[in-house]
């Protein structure tokens, strides 16, 4: 999490951008309104909030649990992905936001599994974070793991307007790290192969950044069992 960006991550942020300005400026407004319109949604909490659980007794037991769900919903992301490739362009571009939601979903339930009340705001917050260093070139990967790292007083520090938070670079550095195989996605047929692996392979990919994060925060609550 902490390296610098190597000669090779910077080689493909540069290849990423020159793809960028080819695709239509369309899919881009398409992609970076979607990704808005979701995190507002996970900000204010619609549709996403999960009841607080008690977790288990140990830190064994509630990655039992943590794990079965992440298995559930890479298990839905791949199956969503296959059904909205396989129509082509138009059912492609429905991929996008259903998949959004199936991730973030799988996120507040992992919070709540962990014991973190979700209504809270700042954890609501604390989870686009965790969105953010899954999905980010590494030099924005550097940045947003000091947050996290130092959460504590990081959220003591927030903003009440949450308009004041660098909400363009979120979604900018998502769009950048999906979108050539979102729009391998496109192609009728092949889309819904891609659809499967791609889905399956990243939401999973969240989950497990997603324990390491709360195992990390955990360490530096000291509710770690020795």
């Amino acid at each position: 999490m902490q390296k610098q960006p190597s000669f090779l991550s910077d080689t493909a942020k540069k290849f990423q951008t020159k793809i960028n300005s080819i695709i239509p400026e369309k899919v881009h407004q398409f992609i970076s309104n979607t990704i808005k319109q979701i995190t507002k949604g996970v900000i204010s909490g619609a549709g996403y909030i999960t009841k607080a659980k008690n977790p288990k007794k140990n830190l064994e037991l509630t990655e039992s649990v943590v794990q079965e769900r992440i298995k559930f919903y890479r298990s839905s992301a791949a199956v969503e992905g296959a059904v909205t490739g396989y129509g082509g362009f138009l059912s492609g571009l429905a991929d996008l936001p259903l998949w959004l939601s199936i991730k973030m979903k799988m996120l507040f339930e992992i919070a709540s599994l962990y014991g973190y009340d979700v209504k809270d705001l700042r954890e609501r917050i604390f989870i686009l974070y965790i969105f953010q260093i899954t999905f980010s070139s590494q030099k924005h990967r550097n940045k947003v793991y000091g947050i996290l790292e130092n959460w504590e007083m990081e959220k003591d520090i927030l903003s009440d307007d949450i308009n004041q938070l660098d909400w363009r670079t979120y979604w900018v550095e998502y769009r950048d790290n999906i979108d050539m195989a979102k729009l391998l996605q496109l192609i009728p047929g092949f889309g819904a192969i891609v659809g499967t692996m791609v889905n399956y392979q990243l939401t999973n990919k969240l989950g497990k950044y997603a324990m390491n994060v709360y195992r990390m925060r955990l360490f530096h609550e000291g509710k770690l069992e020795a």
